[in-house]
């Protein structure tokens, strides 16, 4: 597979789709390519220790072509490790690593990474160096502005300084801090208050490092309006529970025409040789029909329709000939 010139990640990642468990799969992945042709897509992460010692390591690391320009996110806090994780993801023909320190998650903290990584900055930038040494791709780092009391502007700032050091070639920085005791991965999410100012500052004293916002942003007004004061904007939770409403990303943040309308009937249209692919090939339509059905939304009988394609999807009774059907209803109600 093709990668995009590394040079080139300074400009074509002023949006991206945040890596998401459960969520960011290769299908979920297809569907947002048909949203958006720019769009910077990352798989979900992949704990670098279980890549190392799976046998079947296509489940992990396979995408298609169509998917680029795409990330891989990983997880880990052993140099060595990482370093052959890294050589990997070159080899399978992804266009960026990006290590996570911003999992809130007890059973990532347990294994020493994620966002319990951050009040150790040192093995963080020693983790940056072995994925730097050890490929020819951009390494980028997505991390909180704190975890627990952990959270000054000052260890911000010398956290990013150390790691900026390390080689980190953009920071993705969640404007919330982390809660390892007493909130879950969902509650941390929404519970500690987003502090945009914090990351301005980063931004204003740093202005040579790429700093890329995430945290809260539901439309692409509000992003458009973030990139006045950082380099790229993550989207998360929003464009995957409400896909459509991204439906302009290309024309409004990278200034692309399209004269194609992304509907919902279209986007289905389009999936089908993918999803007949799929599906001949031993696959579940519910692998991909549990994403798909986040395009129903805004219609009559939307909870309906969204409800028969969940429950034929599990019944294995979801073939093509229905989604033919659901395309063509939606496309005549003008959706």
């Amino acid at each position: 597979m093709s990668s995009i010139h590394p040079d080139s990640i300074k400009n074509i990642h002023k949006l991206s789709i945040a890596p998401m468990m459960d969520c960011t799969d290769k299908h979920f992945r297809m569907i947002m390519r048909k949203i958006s042709s720019e769009a910077l897509l990352y798989t979900e992460m992949i704990v670098a220790q279980s890549l190392l010692y799976t046998s079947k390591k296509e489940n992990f690391l396979d995408f298609n072509c169509e998917e680029h320009p795409i990330s891989v996110q990983f997880g880990g806090d052993d140099p060595a490790i990482l370093r052959e994780a890294a050589q990997m993801a070159q080899d399978w023909g992804y266009d960026e690593i990006n290590f996570n320190v911003g999992c809130p998650s007890p059973r990532v903290c347990s294994g020493n990474f994620g966002a319990s990584l951050m009040k150790d900055p040192d093995k963080v930038a020693k983790c940056i160096e072995s994925l730097k040494k050890s490929c020819s791709l951009p390494v980028t780092i997505k991390h909180r502005i704190g975890v627990d009391n952990n959270d000054s502007f000052i260890n911000l700032n010398k956290f990013v300084r150390c790691i900026a050091n390390a080689g980190a070639d953009r920071f993705t920085v969640h404007a919330r801090k982390a809660i390892l005791k007493g909130l879950n991965p969902k509650q941390n999410r929404t519970i500690p208050p987003l502090r945009y100012d914090m990351v301005k500052k980063l931004k204003k004293l740093n202005p040579e490092l790429l700093i890329e916002i995430n945290g809260g942003f539901s439309n692409i007004e509000d992003s458009l309006e973030a990139l006045n004061d950082f380099d790229g904007v993550m989207i998360g939770r929003s464009v995957y529970k409400h896909p459509l409403r991204w439906s302009a990303i290309d024309q409004k943040i990278y200034g692309i025409n399209n004269k194609k309308p992304k509907s919902a009937s279209n986007i289905i249209l389009s999936l089908i040789p993918y999803i007949e692919k799929h599906l001949t090939s031993g696959g579940k339509s519910w692998d991909i029909c549990k994403h798909l059905i986040n395009l129903i939304e805004g219609i009559p009988k939307a909870k309906v329709f969204r409800n028969q394609i969940s429950i034929k999807s599990i019944k294995k009774e979801l073939d093509i000939e229905y989604l033919l059907k659901l395309a063509s209803w939606l496309k005549e109600m003008g959706y």
